[in-house]
C-alpha cells in the first residue's frame, strides 16, 4: 500500500531457475535444453564485478560479494546461458545490452540476485516498493515458449513445466504470487486443456503472444476452441509480447539494435493483435472474454481505435459483415483492458475517451525497461488522475480482470 492506495501489480516477472527444466521438464524432452558457463567477460560483466561498488554494495545489502559474484558469472537464472539443441533461445541481443541488464539487476534487485529471485525474495522486494499482490509472467520463457520451429509436443512440454514450477513457486504466498498460465501457441489443440488447467488450479488468467505462429493470428480459426474455453471457464486473456524471440515480430526485418527492435515490437504487435480479435471476429463471437494489452503502454489506443473506427469501418464494414458489427471502439470498451505508463502523454487522452475502467498498472519487475520505482509511479498515476481513479487503476481493474476478489474502494472513500 502506498498512501492508503492498495497495488496490484498487473505485471510483474520471474527470473526462472535453469535447473526448472531439469526438475520439471518431462524426461524425453530433458537432455534438449542445457547450460553453456560462460566466464564473466564473456557475459560483459567482469569489470562491474571487479569494482569496489559491487563489493560495497554486497555489504550494505547483507549478501555475501563473491556468492553474487558466483551467480553472476554461473548459471544459475537467466537465459543468456541456456542453449535449446545447442543453439540461443533469443536473437539479437548484444553482449553490451546484457551488461547494462546485469548493472541493473544489481543496482535494483541485489537481494533477490543472491536468493536466485526465489518467491521469497520476490515477495520481499515487492512489499517493499509497496505491492500488495501481483501477477506473474516468465522471463526465460518469453523467449524459450516462442521459438517458431519448435515441434508442438516439445513446446507443449515445456510450457508445462513451466506452469507448474510456477504453481509451486507461488504456494510460498498464494495471497501475494499470484500465476498466469501460458500457452502454447504451437499446439493449438493443446490450448484448451491448459485454459482447464489454469482453472482448476484457481488461476484467472492465460498469457499469449501477438506474435504469429506458424502464419497463425490470433483470430485464426484453429484458434477458436481456446477462444470458447476461455470464456466458457471466465478465464482472461493478457497479451503479452517479448522482443528478441525466434519468430516474426514486427520491426526484427529491418533493425538490429535492441533501441529499433524494442520500440516496434511491443506496440505494434499489440495493435496488430488488436486488430486481428476484431477484424477476425473473436470479440464479436465472445463477448464475455476479457482480453488485456500488456506492457505496450496505452497512448496508441486512442488513435488506432478513431483509425479503426472512422477510416476502416465507415469505408469497409461490408468487407467483415459477420465479424465486426459494430464500431471496433465499442468491442474495446465492453471487454478490453491495457497496462498504462504513469509519466506517457497519451494516458489523459485514453482516460477521456474510454474511461479508467480500462487501465492496469504494471511494473514490468524485475526487468531493465524499468527501474520499478513503484512508489513514483503510483504518486504521478495519483496526481494526474485523482485518488479515486487511482484505486481503479492500481487496485480494482486487475481485481476485476483477473478475476480476484471482490474490488477494494467501498471502505475507503473520498
Amino acid at each position: 500500500m502506498i498512501d492508503d492506495i492498495l497495488v496490484h501489480d498487473a505485471d510483474a516477472h520471474v527470473l526462472e531457475p535453469n535447473e526448472l527444466w531439469g526438475q520439471y521438464l518431462a524426461p524425453q524432452f530433458a537432455q534438449r535444453i542445457s547450460r553453456q558457463t560462460e566466464s564473466a567477460a564473456a557475459r560483459g560483466v567482469v569489470d562491474f564485478q571487479a569494482s569496489a561498488r559491487l563489493h560495497l554494495a554486497c555489504l550494505e545489502a547483507g549478501v555475501d560479494p563473491q556468492l553474487v559474484s558466483r551467480i553472476l558469472a554461473g548459471t544459475s537464472v537467466g537465459a543468456r546461458c541456456l542453449r535449446l539443441d545447442g543453439q540461443p533461445i533469443f536473437e539479437g541481443i548484444s553482449d553490451e545490452v546484457w551488461r547494462r541488464g546485469v548493472q541493473h539487476t544489481l543496482q535494483h534487485c541485489l537481494p533477490a540476485l543472491a536468493r536466485h529471485f526465489d518467491a521469497a525474495s520476490q515477495i520481499a522486494n515487492l512489499r517493499e516498493r509497496g505491492v500488495d499482490c501481483c501477477h506473474l509472467y516468465p522471463t526465460t520463457g518469453l523467449w524459450l515458449f516462442a521459438i517458431a520451429h519448435l515441434e508442438p509436443a516439445f513446446a507443449s512440454a515445456l510450457v508445462a513445466a513451466y506452469n507448474n514450477w510456477l504453481f509451486d513457486y507461488c504456494s510460498l504466498g498464494p495471497d501475494f504470487l499470484r500465476g498466469v498460465a501460458a500457452v502454447s501457441q504451437h499446439d493449438p489443440s493443446a490450448m484448451p486443456a491448459t485454459v482447464a488447467w489454469a482453472a482448476e488450479h484457481g488461476w484467472g488468467a492465460v498469457y499469449v503472444r501477438p506474435n504469429p505462429f506458424g502464419g497463425r493470428t490470433l483470430s485464426h480459426p484453429a484458434y477458436e476452441l481456446f477462444w470458447a474455453e476461455c470464456e466458457r471457464r471466465n478465464i482472461a486473456v493478457a497479451i503479452h509480447e517479448g522482443t528478441h524471440a525466434r519468430l516474426p515480430a514486427a520491426g526484427a526485418d529491418r533493425f538490429v539494435t535492441r533501441f529499433g527492435r524494442h520500440a516496434c515490437s511491443h506496440p505494434l504487435e499489440q495493435m496488430m493483435a488488436l486488430l486481428s480479435l476484431i477484424e477476425g471476429g473473436v470479440l464479436e463471437r465472445y463477448p464475455k472474454l476479457r482480453v488485456a494489452f500488456m506492457e505496450s503502454g496505452c497512448g496508441w489506443l486512442p488513435y488506432w481505435l478513431w483509425r479503426l473506427d472512422t477510416i476502416e469501418y465507415q469505408n469497409l464494414a461490408w468487407e467483415v459483415p459477420q465479424n465486426v458489427r459494430m464500431k471496433p471502439s465499442d468491442y474495446f470498451r465492453r471487454q478490453c483492458f491495457i497496462a498504462c505508463e504513469a509519466s506517457e502523454p497519451g494516458l489523459d487522452l485514453v482516460v477521456k475517451e474510454f474511461g479508467t475502467g480500462c487501465l492496469l498498472y504494471g511494473s514490468d519487475y524485475p526487468h531493465m525497461d524499468h527501474a520499478a520505482a513503484i512508489a513514483a509511479d503510483v504518486e504521478h498515476i495519483s496526481a494526474r488522475l485523482g485518488r479515486v481513479a487511482a484505486r481503479e487503476v492500481l487496485w480494482n481493474n486487475p481485481r476485476r480482470f483477473y478475476g480476484c476478489d471482490r474490488p477494494f474502494g467501498a471502505a475507503v472513500e473520498e
